[in-house]
């Protein structure tokens, strides 16, 4: 497709000017007219970071998607418009295209005929065509598909949730998070009149991120001890599978196994793997398992979550598509620091209680063993237990484990991931935080934790201005 003088001195004058956003726009709906897709999605890009909330560079953006068959990323794209009713009738329209794109006939004709209704001049017969649903022959189901263990959950006599045994008392530290997971998810349960008076109920879900091996797990498997709910939890291996459709209907399995035991806590660890961002894949059927997902954290029916607590954990909240974080999901994000020497010190008392001790100093061992995890704790008493192991073989009795004992292990054991993890989310603070969802991680990176966040992260002093920070901490 040849190039006009027209187009060209829109790019050159877009070159010249690429703050202005109407030229911007103009020049990007002219490369859509003509055909020139990609170059249209990059120029709505543009025009979209100087305007965000422009319905025309949205509408725009996902048409040059729809257009190109990154069905997905145009559906991700117009999901700010259309949570509103009176969003424009051409946003539905593109909606209806990219649903069915996806295989979501029914999804896009109630987009197609709303839109429609509201201007009769969008009408398509041939789209309409293909949304009027067409006789299907009835099929034997493939017997290449095998049946997987969560399609067998289905069955509520096949698989029952476990109890935990675990509650707050044995997590150390970390007191603003377990408030945080306490007024959030177990109040709401053990005083329903008194929420019920503000129109809150039971239910919802919280993200927990923070460096590996922070207690993520653990604090999950605690709130449901500290409920006395049923625990479900849930790893990619229980989702995902090879044959197309699997995946979705795994994860609608969970679920439901979920309502049948409420009160549950149904835990998703690395969920990033499973909500990533539409817009980064390529592939329809994955975009489909996060469009599931979305589904059934909002429920089909009304109230149809009541009492199922949604936790999930990740250690790359940045990477997980923004619908996740929108009310009646995982609209709370919570931190989960790195401990410092006091919650150390608990962390250490606990992993050491029911075994021979000496008198023990917790709080010097806490000082040597700045950034470390939960895990890398666990790991030190470990490895100091098998050395004590082999010394009472060799005295034919039980030695107790001494301060000495783990002050030898720390000092020879390095930290896991603190400080790698510490330098990625240094980048999203930075660069990355105008809707202020990293304010929890400033004062990690900027040092008014202690040692912990100052470790690595040198040149950091012009941050105290920086735009997004609160100080909540």
């Amino acid at each position: 497709m040849p190039d006009d003088a027209g187009l060209h001195a829109l790019r050159e004058a877009a070159r010249l000017s690429p703050d202005n956003l109407p030229l911007r726009r103009h020049l990007a709906e002219q490369l859509l007219t003509k055909g020139y897709l990609a170059e249209a999605e990059t120029e709505f890009r543009a025009a979209l970071v100087l305007a965000p909330q422009d319905p025309d560079v949205i509408t725009g953006l996902a048409e040059a998607f729809v257009r190109q068959s990154a069905y997905g990323a145009a559906l991700s794209v117009l999901e700010p418009l259309l949570a509103d009713p009176g969003h424009a009738p051409r946003a539905g329209l593109l909606a209806a295209r990219a649903l069915l794109g996806e295989g979501d006939v029914a999804g896009a004709a109630r987009r197609y005929h709303d839109a429609v209704a509201r201007d009769p001049s969008l009408a398509d017969p041939g789209l309409a065509e293909r949304l009027t649903p067409q006789p299907q022959p009835v099929t034997p189901a493939p017997p290449y598909a095998p049946e997987t263990p969560l399609n067998r959950a289905e069955d509520p006599d096949d698989a029952e949730a476990e109890r935990s045994g675990v509650t707050f008392a044995d997590v150390a530290g970390m007191e603003a998070v377990k408030e945080s997971l306490r007024v959030k998810l177990l109040l709401p349960l053990q005083q329903p009149e008194l929420f019920a008076a503000f129109g809150k109920r039971a239910g919802g879900g919280v993200l927990l991120y923070g460096p590996p091996g922070a207690g993520k797990t653990h604090l999950a498997r605690a709130a449901a001890g500290e409920l006395g709910a049923a625990f479900i939890s849930v790893g990619l291996a229980d989702i995902l599978d090879m044959y197309i459709g699997s995946s979705e209907r795994n994860l609608r399995a969970t679920f439901e196994m979920a309502r049948r035991h409420r009160p549950c806590v149904l835990f998703f660890d690395e969920v990033d793997a499973l909500a990533a961002r539409r817009s980064d894949m390529r592939q329809a059927h994955t975009r489909q398992l996060v469009n599931q997902f979305l589904a059934e954290l909002d429920g089909v029916e009304e109230h149809a979550n009541e009492g199922v607590l949604v936790l999930a954990a990740t250690n790359a909240p940045w990477y997980i598509d923004a619908a996740f974080r929108r009310p009646g999901r995982f609209d709370q994000m919570v931190f989960v620091p790195p401990p410092d020497a006091s919650a150390r010190a608990a962390i250490l008392r606990i992993l050491c209680r029911d075994k021979p001790l000496a008198e023990m100093d917790y709080d010097a061992v806490a000082k040597v063993t700045d950034g470390f995890v939960g895990a890398d704790l666990k790991g030190v008493v470990d490895r100091a237990v098998e050395t004590k192991l082999r010394q009472s073989i060799s005295a034919g009795r039980p030695l107790p484990l001494t301060t000495n004992d783990l002050l030898t292990v720390a000092q020879a054991t390095r930290p896991t991931a603190v400080k790698e993890w510490l330098g990625t989310a240094r980048n999203y603070v930075l660069h990355a935080n105008d809707s202020g969802a990293w304010d929890e991680l400033m004062p990690w990176i900027d040092g008014k934790t202690g040692k912990t966040g100052m470790t690595g992260m040198k040149g950091m002093k012009g941050m105290k201005g920086m735009k997004g920070s609160k100080g909540r901490w």
